[in-house]
């Protein structure tokens, strides 16, 4: 999998810097707060959430389990709508697969709707590679790709942006990719939305090919969705001669019905809204409106060897709605460049290290990016255990052990750093195995409690770091039972 941010480094070093910096914390806790609140509000209109929650997960775990026959039908039907299906197995395939088709056209320039597979395969780094530009549409992937960033938040990708930064950066960058801000630009938000509306009129009108993903692929009639907020993403899809959608193979769902859940799940958990403002559906080409050619490219990228993780699998189900984002106390601190990749907080933290592996010394760190007090967990409109995956993925990281990469079974070796726990795990266990070894410890640990230290030394010493460190009791537990009801019977 390609989406590494160069030169990162892992979380906690990237983190540690982040956290120093005032105006992005300010800029997130500013924005996650409001998010989160209104969610709340959103949410609690619905006597049903919970079962349209559990019927969400069960969609996507039914879909998960039948993938290779509703990835067939797919196929199929998308075919017999007038489209094109690609197969792409991982990032450079799928962006070999787009630059050609965009060089068939003769064209060199594309417009994009926000997609986060793009994002995830570093498309527009690899068009440009080919002399082709591509022009993001939505006012946060604009912010970014014009202030040369890196998005930071699934929803608002340009969140750690507040509104003077965003007016200097349209003020001093605008001209370099086409129509240049207004004079007297200022930071209200109705005239930052006007100045991009402005700048990307033209290329609308321009533009022969556009490029997007997709919340959702309808297996039954082939019909793929995007939901969005600003209209950009119905002007990409409907005005380009030649339209080109690259989507993970996860977001596939058998029904048209099953829609009916996801519609009221996904606006509410992102934007707290009861229903999206644009939601665009299309099924293959029709004579008589929008792109005269249609080509689906359907992206695995490590997907198929998550789903052969029977705990890690169920990061599958995400719809990609960022409410875990938003109720992370890690990432309301840290931002989301801290985490290296296209998916921040804690749905990337098991997804990113699940699709890429757990070889780099970023991805090993992942898991490690989370209090697991489970808040997570609690907002996830498909029921995704975060803390349970990332339990599962810390296990893999210090142990190693058997998985799947590149579709073949592998036994993985322990992540480098971690030899201090995994003898300490060990000698855990073989503590907890000899009762007399662990009464022993435990009564000379606390007749010697005054001369602890307050902090860990050596490989310790990152715990102790952010946390006191618990006090000894004056006696055991197991002392003070037999004192106060040892041959009585038990307690009263």
């Amino acid at each position: 999998m390609s989406g590494t941010f160069v030169g990162m480094p892992a979380f906690p070093v990237a983190a540690r810097e982040a956290v120093g910096d005032r105006t992005l914390r300010s800029n997130l806790r500013r924005a996650t707060r409001t998010i989160r609140d209104k969610r709340a509000r959103a949410v609690a209109e619905l006597d049903d959430w919970a079962a349209l929650r559990e019927a969400g997960k069960q969609i996507k775990d039914h879909t998960l389990r039948h993938l290779d026959r509703y990835l067939v039908q797919v196929e199929e039907t998308v075919t017999a709508a007038g489209g094109t299906v690609h197969w792409a197995a991982d990032a450079d395939e799928a962006n070999e697969i787009v630059a050609r088709l965009v060089e068939e056209t003769d064209e060199s320039e594309v417009v994009k709707v926000k997609s986060m597979a793009t994002q995830e395969i570093a498309l527009n780094e690899a068009l440009e590679a080919r002399g082709i530009h591509a022009y993001e549409t939505d006012l946060a992937e604009l912010i970014v790709q014009l202030g040369e960033d890196r998005p930071s938040h699934i929803l608002v990708p340009a969140i750690h942006r507040n509104r003077g930064e965003i007016r200097d950066i349209f003020r001093s960058e605008m001209s370099e990719w086409g129509r240049p801000a207004p004079e007297g630009l200022t930071d209200t938000p109705a005239e930052l939305a006007e100045a991009a509306r402005l700048h990307l009129r033209e290329k609308f009108l321009r533009a022969k090919v556009g490029i997007s993903g997709a919340n959702f692929v309808v297996a039954e009639t082939g019909t793929l969705v995007v939901v969005e907020s600003e209209g950009n993403g119905r002007m990409c899809l409907t005005l380009p001669e030649t339209l080109i959608s690259v989507v993970g193979i996860e977001k596939i769902v058998p029904r048209w019905q099953d829609l009916e859940v996801f519609l009221q799940t996904l606006p509410r958990s992102s934007t707290a809204e009861r229903m999206n403002p644009y939601t665009s559906m299309w099924t293959g080409t029709t004579d008589e409106d929008g792109p005269r050619a249609f080509h689906l490219v359907l992206l695995d990228n490590g997907r198929t060897d998550t789903l052969a993780d029977e705990v890690g699998r169920q990061a599958l189900r995400c719809i990609r709605c960022s409410a875990c984002l938003n109720v992370c106390p890690v990432y309301e601190r840290a931002g989301g460049h801290a985490y290296g990749s296209v998916y921040p907080g804690p749905i990337g933290a098991i997804l990113s290290p699940q699709l890429r592996g757990t070889g780099s010394e970023i991805d090993a760190s992942l898991p490690y990016a989370s209090s697991l007090c489970g808040a997570c967990y609690e907002v996830c409109p498909v029921a995704i255990d975060i803390p349970e995956v990332l339990v599962h993925l810390r296990e893999r990281v210090v142990q190693g052990g058997p998985a799947v990469r590149d579709g073949n079974r592998v036994v993985l070796k322990p992540a480098k750093g971690h030899a201090a726990e995994r003898a300490a795990m060990r000698a855990a266990q073989w503590a907890f195995t000899h009762p007399g070894a662990l009464r022993t410890g435990q009564r000379l640990a606390s007749r010697t409690r005054r001369l602890h230290p307050r902090t860990l030394p050596g490989p310790g010493r990152a715990w102790s770091g952010s946390r006191d460190l618990p006090a000894v009791p004056a006696e055991p537990f197991r002392d003070w039972w037999q004192r106060t009801h040892g041959g009585k019977g038990g307690a009263k």
